[in-house]
C-alpha cells in the first residue's frame, strides 16, 4: 500500500517503507483515517478440551468460542495451555504485553496445581527443582509443594519460570508419574481466584500495570 501511494502522514503521501510515526501523527490509508485500536485484556478460566489458537482446520473447540464473537476475532491467546489442561489464560490484542508475558527473558512466573496418579513423597519431588534433562532441554520448577497424598492420588503445587511446552507433565513423566488433572492458577500477580470454569473477566487497569511492572 505504501509503494502504491495509498498511505499518507499528516497530509503527505509516504512512499518509503519503514517510515516511523508517533502517536500524534494523522495517518490515512486510501483516504480513511487509521485509528488506534482499544487495547483489551481478558482473563479466561479455560476448560479441558479447548485449544489455544484463533483458528483450527480440524474444527475443534477453541478458546475464542468462549468469548463474545467480536473479541474472538480480535484477541489472541497469550501463551498456551494444552488441550487437556485448564485454568488461567490471558487473551489480548496487545502484542507488547504478549511478548513480555511469554518471552523467557522477562521471567514471569506461573503457578500450577497438578493432580497426579499415585502416592508421592517430598523426596520424589526433589528432582523437579533440581532440574531434569530431557530432549536437549532442562526442565525445572522454581518451587514445588506437596499439598496432599494418598494411595490413589497426590496433589502438588508448582511454580515455573519459563514454562516450556508441556513442562509440568514432562517433569512428572520423568520421575515416573502421570498427571491426571492440571490447572494453571496464577500468572505473575494475577490469580484465577473464584472465576468459574469457562467464564472470563476483564483485567483491571491496576492488574495490567502490575504485569507490565513485573515484566521489565
Amino acid at each position: 500500500m505504501i509503494l502504491d501511494g495509498l498511505v499518507s502522514v499528516n497530509g503527505k503521501t509516504v512512499r518509503e517503507l519503514g517510515t516511523k510515526v508517533d502517536s500524534t501523527a494523522r495517518v490515512m490509508v486510501d483516504g480513511a483515517i487509521v485509528r488506534v485500536r482499544r487495547k483489551i485484556y481478558v482473563v479466561l478460566n479455560k476448560p479441558r478440551g479447548f485449544i489455544c489458537t484463533k483458528h483450527d482446520p480440524e474444527d475443534r473447540n477453541i478458546v475464542g468460542d468462549l468469548l463474545p464473537i467480536e473479541w474472538a476475532k480480535a484477541l489472541h491467546p497469550v501463551g498456551r495451555l494444552d488441550c487437556d489442561s485448564e485454568g488461567l489464560l490471558f487473551l489480548t490484542n496487545d502484542g507488547d504485553l504478549t511478548l513480555r508475558l511469554t518471552h523467557p527473558r522477562f521471567g514471569i512466573h506461573k503457578q500450577y496445581r497438578a493432580v497426579v496418579v499415585g502416592r508421592l513423597s517430598p523426596g520424589d519431588l526433589r528432582p523437579l527443582t533440581a532440574g531434569i534433562e530431557q530432549e536437549g532441554e532442562t526442565l525445572r520448577a522454581e518451587r514445588v509443594r506437596l499439598v496432599s497424598s494418598n494411595n490413589s492420588h497426590s496433589v502438588v503445587e508448582l511454580e515455573l519460570g519459563e514454562g516450556k511446552n508441556r513442562e509440568v507433565r514432562r517433569l512428572f513423566e520423568a520421575i515416573g508419574f502421570e498427571v491426571e488433572r492440571l490447572q494453571r492458577t496464577q500468572i505473575g500477580r494475577i490469580k484465577l481466584g473464584e472465576l468459574p470454569l469457562g467464564k472470563y473477566r476483564i483485567l483491571t487497569e491496576a492488574e495490567v500495570k502490575s504485569l507490565l511492572r513485573d515484566a521489565q
